[in-house]
């Protein structure tokens, strides 16, 4: 009965318009003050405790380094090296955007970053040489995903926060760790669609680049790929925690932007540090409403009766882990990837640990599940960024993007029953 009152609540809330973050906020204070007893000191001492949480932290650092990396040219050096190494090859351009994604999503951790640094680029080089431009949207749509898969990530942050009060929580680092065997995995196959297409309809390709553009590209990107060794190597190696990480990565980029590649003035610096506050206040308000809303769910057992409901009914590990996707696809339909994995992780993670799921590849497979939420409508992330970039429909781009959208889908259940996929670099580097 309180799930149905807590859920009816926060559905009827959101379907008036209201923002994700101010829905949860009053289902939880609508419930506890009309159906519960719970003191105000409770709710208000929740309210500073739940963001109190040092990997939180990493969330406004990874923001503000990708802000800087965005602003600050390192994308371009990235795609130029890109398309040296693959423009040759069919629809080499489209092919030199997804690894141009695949590398700044290694130094940013967000998705709508990686697609607009990249996208805005790369999508009206493809239409000047000749690509139609459904085809350069699909690309960067769809690759720009990989923002939130491969390491450094603030959705797998956001899982880790969501689950910490279990005793099988997975850490930020493992997490990491996990998710480069499948960041790298949908980048080839990402990339693989592309090359298939470009040949199938014959898109233009470029000249093979020289030994000496190549190093000269490599050379020029040099200090953007380096924050890639520093953050994964930093983790891996025990150096600093990933909070840790995200901070020198900000320090880093400022540096790196403003006294190396010198693309960003001093003058611009509070630019970018004011838009960093803003979109991490706007997450950490989220977070804030979303713990609020996972203390009421515990304090009513409700994810309890939701394992012992599912435990009761049969269902093993391989029809649970296809509800589980079937639901978070359906979530993906209107919400976005930090509401959804704040609001659904305390309630299907008990039941994955119950069932013997590991918290780390259950993580993952949350994280590739946000991806296609990402990238299909309506409220698709990536779509609506991509169409600021394009200046493209929803419908348009939505039709654009679905060769690349199966693929994804595809990978999704290859993901979700494999878990050695997952698991295997962490296991390896005895992080597990």
């Amino acid at each position: 009965m309180s799930a149905a009152i807590i859920f009816g609540l926060l559905l009827v809330l959101m379907l008036t318009g209201m923002p994700i973050s101010i829905s949860l906020g009053l289902t939880v204070l609508t419930f506890l003050f009309t159906m519960t007893e719970v003191p105000v000191q409770a709710v208000a001492l929740k309210l500073f405790t739940g963001i109190e949480k040092f990997e939180i932290m990493a969330i406004p650092f990874f923001i503000l380094a990708g802000n800087f990396l965005t602003h600050g040219g390192v994308a371009r050096r990235m795609i130029n090296f890109a398309t040296a190494m693959v423009g040759h090859w069919h629809g080499g351009l489209g092919l030199a955007g997804v690894l141009g994604c695949a590398l700044f999503a290694a130094v940013s951790g967000s998705s709508p970053a990686t697609v607009v640094a990249i996208g805005s680029i790369v999508l009206p080089a493809m239409v000047q040489q000749g690509f139609p431009r459904q085809f350069g949207a699909g690309v960067i749509t769809t690759s720009g995903a990989l923002g939130i898969l491969i390491p450094p990530s603030i959705v797998m942050v956001m899982y880790s926060v969501a689950t910490s009060g279990s005793q099988h929580s997975a850490s930020v680092g493992q997490l990491f760790m996990a998710g480069v065997i499948p960041g790298l995995m949908l980048a080839a196959l990402l990339g693989g669609v592309t090359w298939h297409r470009a040949r199938k309809f014959g898109y233009p390709r470029m000249p093979k680049a020289s030994a000496g553009e190549r190093w000269r590209s490599f050379r020029e990107a040099i200090w953007g790929l380096l924050l890639i060794v520093i953050v994964i190597g930093g983790i891996y190696t025990g150096a600093f925690t990933p909070t840790e990480a995200a901070a020198m990565s900000a320090v880093y980029a400022f540096v790196i932007a403003v006294f190396v590649y010198k693309d960003m003035p001093l003058l611009g610096v509070p630019k970018v540090l004011l838009s960093s506050a803003s979109m991490s206040s706007m997450l950490l308000y989220i977070i804030t409403n979303a713990v609020l809303f996972s203390f009421v769910l515990t304090s009513e057992n409700i994810p309890q009766h939701v394992a012992d409901w599912i435990v009761s009914q049969g269902f093993g590990v391989v029809a649970f882990l296809l509800v589980t996707n079937l639901l978070l696809l359906m979530a993906g339909n209107f919400m976005e990837p930090s509401s959804i994995v704040l609001i659904m992780a305390p309630i299907l993670f008990p039941v994955a640990v119950t069932l013997g799921v590991d918290p780390v590849h259950f993580g993952i497979i949350m994280v590739v599940n946000m991806e296609v939420g990402m990238c299909h409508p309506p409220v698709g992330l990536n779509l609506y960024v991509a169409s600021g970039i394009t200046k493209m429909g929803i419908t348009e781009l939505t039709v654009a993007v679905w060769p690349w959208l199966l693929a994804m889908l595809g990978f999704l259940v290859l993901i979700t029953y494999a878990p050695i996929l997952s698991l295997w670099l962490p296991r390896t580097l005895g992080m597990m």
